[in-house]
């Protein structure tokens, strides 16, 4: 027998999204079936897209948290939704080569438009908006390692323009070294997104259960035997975890570490200036700011990023990372930042090349598992689905190999 999740609390304080309409799913209380083909653990934005890509293949799925749906990461998440991963294209290039470092990026770009033509082809509603982002030089990457990247990206068939300090100047009235400019990006409000497409889910017969905490699981004859806390016994001919930065106890190590992050959301039709709203913004420095707006002209900024996997429950560091958030921002900007109506924390997982860890379970032949995905939670989570789907079905993803538990 196994010990599963590390039991989190995933977040402190209120974020915006849980005062916005639409971002509650009803859900069952009591276990429909306890014989299944797939157990889905965890009915956030990675459940929610790992039932999405299982729908219509006559499979008996069910999907089952602990909490209530999207209560956990989903909740914080500040949905800036991005093919760019922390690690940039020409470093990881030196890591893992060129040709793999340049399938993981198209691969990310491909999950964020793939996700566009699933939220317009479902018409969730969710402020969802297509965006360019900004990158701009930080203290960790100056415009010598911005022009080594775009050139990477080049290479790897990606669009990227570099913007050296004088356009920079000119078209966004900020003062950096350079900045690259690239079209691949979204934005929406992830509570939202998240329910929609649980909504969707139990249209087409995928039941969600709340409060079924999974506490071991066996492998028995090729079927596994999960245990809940009440007693219960689900049998599953596959079982998958998404259930975000509460990692599995038996893939945890050395390579996947908690990191607290702060973030907060002004008050609407917040003073900012007008190319914000066609853009989101990150920076090349450690911990690195990032931010956008909202389509009620909110401005939603995080970062201040600690390695700590307790630090975001601290209520005064939540005060402290805010005003320092606030402090960068307006330094960026050259307009003064408000008193944020909204302000949060949250825990996430991360690794050393800034990649998720999907796939089977070490040991574990029908078991999956999803984890580590740093600042690109909702690009993640749509690959995730995409490959451990196609696990499932039968057939292999030409892109799994490149994101393995290692």
């Amino acid at each position: 027998m196994h010990t599963l999740t590390r039991k989190r609390d995933l977040r402190k304080a209120e974020p915006l999204w849980a005062h916005t309409p639409r971002h509650t799913v009803r859900t069952q209380k009591r276990i429909p079936a306890h014989d299944v083909d797939v157990l889905i653990v965890g009915a956030g934005i990675s459940g929610a897209l790992m039932a999405n890509a299982l729908i219509g293949h006559k499979l008996r799925v069910l999907m089952v948290d602990r909490r209530k749906p999207i209560s956990g990461s989903s909740m914080a998440s500040t949905a800036m939704i991005q093919h760019e991963i922390d690690v940039p294209l020409h470093q990881l290039n030196r890591v893992l080569g060129a040709a793999d470092a340049a399938r993981i990026w198209q691969r990310s770009a491909k999950a964020v438009e793939h996700l566009a033509s699933l939220v317009d082809a479902l018409q969730i509603p969710c402020q969802f908006e297509r965006k360019n982002t900004l990158f701009l030089s930080g203290e960790s990457y100056g415009a010598r390692a911005l022009q080594a990247e775009v050139k990477a990206r080049e290479e790897a068939k990606l669009e990227a323009t570099l913007l050296p300090q004088t356009e920079l100047r000119a078209r966004f009235a900020i003062d950096r070294t350079a900045a690259i400019e690239t079209r691949i990006s979204a934005s929406a409000n992830p509570a939202q997104l998240t329910s929609g497409f649980l909504r969707h889910a139990q249209a087409n017969d995928i039941p969600i259960v709340e409060n079924v905490e999974i506490t071991d699981i066996r492998e028995i004859e090729g079927r596994n035997a999960v245990a809940t806390s009440d007693g219960q016994i689900i049998t599953a001919t596959h079982v998958v975890f998404c259930t975000g930065y509460e990692f599995l106890e038996t893939v945890a190590h050395k390579n996947h570490d908690i990191v607290s992050t702060w973030a907060l959301a002004t008050k609407p039709r917040h003073p900012r200036p007008e190319w914000l709203d066609e853009y989101l913004v990150w920076e090349g420095a450690d911990p690195y700011l990032y931010f956008r707006s909202t389509k009620d002209g909110r401005i939603i900024v995080g970062g201040e990023d600690e390695k700590s996997d307790d630090a975001f429950r601290d209520p005064a560091k939540l005060k402290a990372k805010s005003d320092i958030l606030r402090q960068k921002l307006s330094d960026l900007l050259g307009i003064k930042i408000g008193e944020p109506d909204y302000r949060w924390a949250a825990a996430f997982g991360v690794t050393a090349q800034g990649l998720p860890m999907i796939g089977r379970v070490p040991g574990m032949r029908n078991t999956f598992a999803t984890m580590g995905y740093g600042g690109n939670g909702i690009t993640f989570s749509q690959i995730a689905a995409e490959i451990v789907a196609s696990s499932i079905l039968g057939h292999a993803d030409p892109d799994a190999s490149l994101f393995p538990f290692v």
